[in-house]
């Protein structure tokens, strides 16, 4: 297997979201995207104790156009959302929802969770969605630890997650509307594994801590996504240290992007429509109880 060269690190600089400290690897000024993955965002902060964890974390919000995934890494998220569904998902796991024609949905910390140490460690991932499914009806997935299909090496040193898509052979369970492989690895120190990809599609590494070594590119660190070229039929890396790992690969979709804050269209038009429909109730309602 031929592994792929890296084209570019891209660092996760700290940025203010609504007051809430995260690090924004992509979208950045040299990249608007690794086509069709259009943003992802890392936090890792203490859920607030004054705070009733009903009220904390990101209030009802709207969404077109794209799926926006989250991957939970420590703590748990509650979701709710205009369409009725009503889940908590805890560290490991992930909740992925495709928007389609739209959706109202709320992300906060679980009643429980300074029962489980406070803190909440999570990755949103936006995967846009190609012209033709913009539309579709909004579906959501949430998927526990337990139920994400398992990768393991031989000596243990490397385990990972399939949320959706196929890596090693393992099949991951969510039908995402752009085809694109999910999954989640922690590598041991001196953990290895070469993962084959599609010679089509886009990949990138998130590292969220830790330190790898790329074959054929050398030493990563934490908080860096790595961009690989298209030159290549899989990626290998090893563990330097122990290190956390969000894995994505994407078949591009290669159409015109347009955005507006939470919604993600092919023109300017669509944008419009959309921040028409939300505010004529189009995209449900959310209370809260």
């Amino acid at each position: 297997m031929k592994n792929r060269t890296v084209a570019r690190l891209l660092y996760a600089h700290q940025v203010d979201m609504g007051g809430m400290p995260i690090r924004q690897p992509l979208p950045t000024q040299q990249v608007a995207q690794i086509d069709p993955f259009l943003l992802l965002h890392h936090a890792n902060i203490k859920a607030p104790t004054h705070i009733d964890p009903d009220h904390a974390g990101v209030g009802p919000h709207p969404h077109r156009g794209f799926s926006p995934v989250t991957f939970i890494f420590q703590g748990g998220v509650h979701h709710r959302d205009s369409r009725g569904n009503d889940s908590v998902i805890y560290a490991g796991g992930a909740q992925w929802m495709n928007a389609g024609m739209g959706i109202i949905h709320s992300e906060r910390p679980p009643r429980d969770i300074h029962e489980i140490g406070g803190r909440q460690e999570i990755i949103q991932l936006w995967i846009n969605t190609p012209a033709k499914s913009k539309m579709d009806q909004p579906m959501y997935f949430p998927l526990n630890a337990e139920e994400a299909p398992k990768i393991k090496t031989v000596d243990l040193r490397v385990t990972g997650k399939v949320f959706a898509g196929e890596l090693l052979d393992v099949k991951g369970p969510i039908p995402s509307q752009a085809v694109v492989n999910a999954a989640t690895f922690e590598i041991k120190q001196g953990g290895k594994v070469s993962i084959p990809i599609p010679v089509n599609h886009t990949a990138f590494i998130y590292l969220l801590d830790g330190k790898l070594t790329i074959d054929g590119f050398g030493l990563v660190e934490g908080l860096h996504i790595v961009h690989f070229k298209n030159d290549g039929e899989g990626i290998t890396f090893e563990g330097l240290e122990d290190t956390r790992v969000l894995f994505l690969t994407g078949e591009p979709l290669n159409e015109t992007v347009v955005s507006h804050g939470p919604f993600v269209m092919n023109n300017q038009t669509q944008i419009m429509e959309a921040m028409r429909d939300y505010q004529m109730g189009k995209m449900g309602i959310l209370i809260e109880d």
